[in-house]
């Protein structure tokens, strides 16, 4: 019996220290290198995983900077440029500086301005909305307020206001990882620049639909009249498709475009308030004039009048 045993044991030990050569060997032939610089660039990485750079995750992220030659399509919108210039460092390349970007929602059809002609009474995302139909007013490029965009944004910079019924970023906490503008159906979200002190100008209108009928649907839709265009003197305004766009490297932030929207559909942000400008010289002169004639013709009045007897 005991002789029974002890073969056992030889035998399935031997096939143990077998099968642990042949995995051995196995590993050896088939295993993958994977360069150790990897780690230490995800390492340097925010980790949010959001996929703003274009790749599903940040380790992906990490092998593309290490399999790169250069760092010409590859940015991290989250950590920015000081992120970039350490994994440059790491990877021993040179990092390429971009401009910070920020979210912009280009609508303002809030219910003051573009009323409900139906109620939607389905599933509550902008993407199955937008699937159905055009939507429960008359404008069918202006946003949802669904809150798709809110529901991808892993960063807590956009949210939907209660009065507005559309979406607000908040440029403190936008990173620009671009999740909110492939969310969008509408397509009314667009990244922008930063520029100094978050101010920003810029057309809060996607209806391409002619004048009257973009009036008729939206108070504040623009109707591309030209009249912001023709003010602009840094050729940064293009009309396309009736509809205006500002591009925000040509703008110089100069705001003059602004009041002469007859819709007030191009929005300012992060300005001071305008002060009134003052009454112009030949006007103050011919309101004096015109003041002068009065007084005269009073006078004139007052003395052809009979004396009371």
């Amino acid at each position: 019996m005991s002789d029974i045993i002890i073969y056992s044991i030889i035998t399935v030990s031997a096939t143990g220290v077998l099968a642990a050569i042949i995995l051995f060997i196995a590993s050896q032939k088939f295993k993958v290198f994977e360069d150790p610089r990897i780690d230490q660039v995800e390492e340097a990485l925010p980790g949010a995983n959001c996929g703003g750079c274009g790749v599903p995750g940040c380790r992906p992220f990490a092998e593309n900077c290490v399999k790169s030659d250069t760092f010409d399509d590859l940015y991290c919108p989250v950590g920015g440029n000081s992120c970039m210039k350490e994994i440059a460092d790491i990877l021993g390349k040179k990092a390429v500086e971009k401009a910070p970007e920020v979210a912009v929602v280009q609508c303002s059809g809030c219910p003051k301005h573009r009323k409900r002609t139906n109620e939607y009474d389905g599933a509550k995302s902008c993407k199955i909305e937008a699937s159905l139909y055009s939507g429960n007013t008359a404008c069918s490029y202006g946003c949802s307020g669904l809150g798709d965009c809110v529901d991808v944004c892993t960063f807590d910079a956009i949210h939907i206001n209660p009065e507005t019924k559309l979406p607000e970023v908040i440029d403190g906490k936008c990173t620009g990882c671009n999740a909110c503008v492939e969310a969008c159906p509408k397509n009314i979200i667009e990244l922008r620049p930063k520029k100094k002190k978050d101010r920003k100008i810029f057309v809060s209108c996607m209806n391409k639909d002619k004048g009257g009928a973009a009036k008729k649907s939206c108070a504040v839709a623009c109707i591309g009249c030209k009249k912001c265009q023709k003010e602009c003197k840094f050729d940064a305004i293009i009309i396309e498709n009736n509809l205006a766009y500002i591009d925000p490297i040509k703008c110089k932030l100069c705001r003059k475009c602004v009041p002469v929207c007859p819709t007030n559909s191009i929005v300012e942000i992060g300005f001071p308030v305008r002060k009134p400008k003052p009454p112009k010289k030949d006007k103050i002169v011919k309101a004096k004039k015109e003041d002068k004639i009065k007084k005269e013709k009073n006078v004139e009045i007052i003395s052809t009048k009979k004396p009371m007897k």
